[in-house]
């Protein structure tokens, strides 16, 4: 089937030493490379009006995913745009017309389950909020759809799924060798998570800017879990975002273009604000949408 994802490279997620004694004094200070390019709208390449001609299920989803939008604009709750029954040529316009954006997801199978071939994978087009969610079921069938919306639902829903309890180490609770400030970093995520409220601002630890040792990384990791959840941005520079087994826990990595680490925190939230398209994206989605919309029309 023709889908619009493309390969990922994986994202190693080196640690660096930092603080007093972990420097050279007569080295020369070399500054990490920070992210030199951003992703921005690219207009989609369509074919010529009389190109189109014959495709009226490619053009009929297309308007459903506007109407949604706008009425989700609205406030009214909208339902996804299926794509299972496209053909194949309705299909590869669709994916002409809607593109790659800048976020990509997968929902990882639960480990006794990953020889089931269960999977979704997600790609947001060129129209931010507007999302292409491909679900794979464990007998291998396909469900292909457009969601509209700051996020794809099944991200948050899964997220809720994997959180359990994480319990806080005591004050006299033996520790690995060279763990020394994760306990106290375990106790400041516990308290934000019992204050935080949905609409808040994310409560953000930044484990970059803290006197960490990568056993300390290790140790805080292994205690907040790793959900099935994974978030690629490539807004500016790359962002890899993955759940905690923590309720509305997640780690937020940032890596320049040559996957460096230049930020590294922890995020108290219900999803990371760098994975979600705002209200202002969505109404120009919609505008751009229209656009695209008058232009195929015409044929």
């Amino acid at each position: 089937m023709n889908t619009p994802f493309s390969s990922a490279r994986p994202f190693p997620i080196p640690v660096v030493a930092l603080g007093p004694g972990s420097q050279d004094d007569d080295e020369q200070l070399d500054y990490i490379t920070m992210p030199q390019g951003m992703s921005t709208y690219r207009a989609p390449a369509l074919p010529e009006p009389e190109e189109l001609a014959g495709h009226a299920g490619a053009v009929g989803v297309l308007a459903q995913a506007l109407e949604r939008l706008q009425a989700l604009l609205a406030g009214e709750t909208v339902e996804p745009v299926r794509l299972d029954g496209l053909t194949a040529a309705d299909l590869a316009l669709v994916n002409q017309v809607l593109g790659e954006g800048e976020v990509s997801a997968q929902l990882l199978a639960e480990p006794d389950r990953l020889e089931a071939g269960a999977r979704v994978r997600i790609q947001e087009s060129v129209f931010a909020g507007v999302w292409r969610v491909i679900e794979t079921g464990e007998d291998g069938t396909v469900h292909d759809s457009i969601e509209l919306g700051a996020v794809p639902a099944v991200l948050r829903r899964a997220a809720r799924e994997d959180a359990r309890p994480v319990p806080v180490p005591a004050p006299d609770a033996p520790l690995p060798p060279g763990v020394l400030n994760a306990p106290s970093i375990l106790i400041e995520l516990a308290e934000h998570r019992q204050h935080w409220r949905e609409g808040r601002p994310p409560e953000v630890v930044n484990l970059t800017l803290l006197p960490v040792t990568p056993q300390d990384i290790a140790w805080l990791d292994h205690q907040l879990g790793t959900g099935r959840v994974v978030i690629l941005s490539r807004g500016y520079g790359n962002c890899r975002i993955t759940n905690a087994r923590a309720l509305n826990t997640w780690r937020v990595v940032y890596y320049n273009s040559q996957d460096t680490v230049i930020l590294n925190s922890v995020e108290v939230c219900a999803i990371p604000e760098v994975a979600c398209a705002a209200r202002e994206d969505l109404e120009d989605s919609a505008e751009r949408l229209t656009e695209v919309l008058q232009w195929v029309s015409q044929a």
